[in-house]
Parts: C-alpha cells; structure tokens; sequence
C-alpha cells in the first residue's frame, strides 16, 4: 500500500551551454519537479515531470496537492484494474477546477500517474515496457481512460485492434529485445549553436551512424536557411532532417516559412503554429503536403490528440510522457493513432524523457502500432548520466530498458546537488 510521497524541485542549468535552445525558450534550464511514492513495505515509485527552469515550483506543489489520491492505494487494486491509477488522481472535484485535465496539475497528474507504474514495474520485477507488454488485451483496455474519446475508438474497438495486433508480438518483442529501437537525434540543432558548433555536431552525428537529424527553426528566415543549408551539407540529401518551429507562427506564417525551406526537403516541420489549434494544423498540412506536421509535445490532453486526427492535421504523432497524465493517457493516444493510421514519434527533448518514451515506443511497436514504419524516437544526448537506469544507445537505436521501473529515477547524490535552490550547482 503506498503510504507517502515526497515532491523535490529538481534543476539543471543547461542555460549555460544553450543546450535545448530553440524559438520558443532561448536558454532553458531542464527541470523535473520530481515525486518519490513509497509502500508500507519498502518499495518505492519514482516520477516526474519535465519544466524548464522558472515555475519548476508550481508544479512539485501540485504534486503535493495531487499525491494524497494515491495515499492508501494497494497495488493489488492497481493490478485487478489498472485504470485505476488514472481516475484517482484525476478524480478530485476540487482539483479538477485547476484544468481540467490540462496546464500545471496536469503535468503534475503526469509525475504521479508515472510513479505508481514506475512502483507497479518494480513490484513485479519488469521494466515498464514488459509489464505493459504482457498485458492482454482486455487488462490493456482497462488501462485506458475511453471518456471523451468513444466517438473516435471505444473498448470494444479497442479490443478488437488489439488483438488482431497479437498476431506477431512475439516475434517484435524478441526483434526489440535483440535490435532496440530507431532514433534520431536533435542534439545537433539547437537554435543557440553558433554555425561551427552546428556543422561540427552534425558531422560528428553522420560519423556516429545517425541517419535521421533534427533542428530547430523559427529564427530569422536567412538564419534558418542558412542553418539548413550547413547541416543538409554535413548529412547530405539522402538521409532525413526534420525541423522544429516550437510554436512561434500563425497558420500563414507557417504555410509561407515552411515553403521557403523546402528546397532542404524537410521530412517534417514540428509544431508550426499554436499546439491548441487543430484546424490550424490542418490547413498547414494541407498547404505544405508532402512535408508532414509532427505535433504533440504541448498537447495537452487526449482529446487534443483526438481532433487532430479527426482533422487529418498531423502526420506524425509526437506524444509526450509528461505533458499528457501518464501512462494510462499515453496508451489512449497510442490507440487512437493506431486508429487513424499515424505513426508514433515520441517527443523526447528534456531531462528524463528519452528514459521515458523509450518504453512508450517499445509498447506501440510490441502491442498497437505493429509496425516501425514511420516510427523514430528522440535522442537528446544530455543529463542521461544523473539517471540510475539511462538510456542505451547502440547503431542509433534505443536498446530495450532491462531493469524493473520505468527508468525514472534520479540518483541520490544528483537530487541533493542539483535540488533548488539550495544544491551545490545552485549555491555555486
């Protein structure tokens, strides 16, 4: 039974080297607002979710006011009802005026959600991957929270996707377990590299073996072409670059920005406008094709997803493990993309995601999407050295997480040293 929770502020002055610089937050500082649940027996859960420095604060006091729903929670009654997790820490009537289901105590419901299946994978000695995995279609389902979404898919529909998705589940699990899965990365395109910096990166990323790169627009529109033509000449024409607006233009800005970049054939551009804005999207989509939009990291909630589906808005669906309420609405997103026929590419840019959405891309591929056309994962190559079980890269690929959790945890000493504002990289 879990009988207490602990919220810590946790931050990384990544500003100083500019590392996740892009349109939208020149000099982000990646931050957790980190949550330890612990059980009258020992166990512990480990969650978080991703800020990026000022306000980091808000959210570890809705972890507070968020934590006591899961207080007195036995995970026999997590096992028997995984859905469960969800709906209790989503259910105060109170709390749910401070969204609902959306902004800071939603990226609270995130570390909380996700530290209850972080203890359920250790309690049962699995990564998260392979406890979801070994679920049955029906117990799946039951994870799901279906409101709002059955005139999309419902647990019926549900049901029947997933259990035609059995039919080669070994064989993509044993592939994982052997092969891992395909990435990209963005850490060599960050709006705040000086260009020596960015070619340099970017070769280095072809020397590694990388053939998919990203980078970050939305600057002065020479910059941005310029920045594109630096990296197209370090990667060359045959292998994929994507690109990251963050959000800045209005629905015409994006149309006419993204056009005028084409001749570097963008394989996609990434948050052209408002993440709120699904017939915005939708009117990109159309107007860029056959460049697609990838969107996800700011959407807010499964519903959010839902429309821009329904509106053929985005090509690629780049769902976040702490902008949605954790697991449980992660897996109502991977079915509805299943559904509607997008590929899962998870946003991975921040402290802890890639430990993450590893899990998350390894459940598509093994449980719904069945398929890895399309499908990458970000790879951002920082701040994995703070984590006790980091991520593992191998040919540009993620390799299956073998320890029990769900890869969230944060080491003891880099808690106490990076915790604001009184860790040692703070008074320093």
């Amino acid at each position: 039974m879990i009988t207490g929770a602990t919220a810590r502020d946790i931050r990384f002055p990544t500003s100083q080297g500019l590392h996740g610089s892009d349109a939208m937050t020149p000099d982000p500082d990646y931050s957790a607002a980190y949550v330890t649940l612990t059980a009258d027996d020992g166990l512990e859960g480990h969650g978080f979710t991703f800020t990026e420095g000022r306000g980091n604060e808000l959210c570890v006091a809705a972890i507070e006011a968020l934590a006591p729903r899961v207080q007195g929670l036995d995970l026999d009654e997590v096992r028997a009802d995984p859905g469960e997790i969800f709906r209790r820490v989503t259910g105060d009537p109170q709390l749910r005026w401070l969204g609902p289901e959306k902004g800071v105590i939603h990226l609270a419901t995130a570390a909380v959600v996700n530290a209850v299946w972080d203890m359920w994978a250790r309690a049962e000695g699995k990564p998260l991957w392979r406890l979801v995995a070994d679920f049955t279609p029906e117990q799946f389902v039951k994870a799901v929270p279906f409101q709002y979404l059955t005139d999309a898919i419902d647990p019926g529909s549900a049901r029947e996707l997933l259990e035609e998705r059995d039919a080669g589940k070994d064989e993509r699990r044993a592939e994982m377990e052997r092969d891992g899965f395909p990435a990209y990365t963005t850490s060599a395109g960050w709006l705040g590299y000086t260009e020596e910096e960015i070619r340099r990166l970017a070769r280095e990323a072809v020397a590694e073996g990388w053939n998919d790169v990203k980078m970050k627009v939305g600057g002065p529109p020479d910059e941005d072409a310029r920045r594109a033509q630096i990296i197209r000449e370090e990667i060359g024409m045959e292998r994929r670059l994507m690109m990251d607006a963050n959000q800045v233009w209005d629905v015409p800005e994006a149309i006419e920005k993204t056009l005028a970049l084409r001749e570097f054939e963008p394989y996609w551009m990434e948050e052209p406008t408002s993440p709120d804005d699904a017939l915005g999207h939708a009117a990109i989509a159309e107007a860029i094709a056959p460049i697609k939009v990838a969107t996800g990291e700011h959407c807010m909630n499964r519903v959010l997803f839902k429309q821009l589906m329904q509106a053929n808005a985005i090509g690629v669906c780049q769902v976040d493990a702490c902008r949605l309420g954790g697991v449980n609405e992660v897996l109502a997103v991977l079915l509805l993309a299943a559904h509607f026929g997008v590929p899962v590419c998870p946003h991975s840019g921040g402290v802890g995601l890639c430990e993450l959405t590893q899990h998350l891309s390894i459940v598509d591929y093994i449980c719904v999407g069945a398929s890895l056309d399309g499908r990458l994962l970000e790879y951002v190559d920082h701040l994995h050295e703070h984590f006790t079980d980091p991520v593992r890269m191998r040919g540009g690929h993620y390799l299956a997480p073998e320890q029990p959790g769900y890869s969230a945890q944060i080491k003891a000493e880099s808690l106490d040293e990076f915790e604001f504002p009184g860790g040692a990289a703070w008074r320093s």
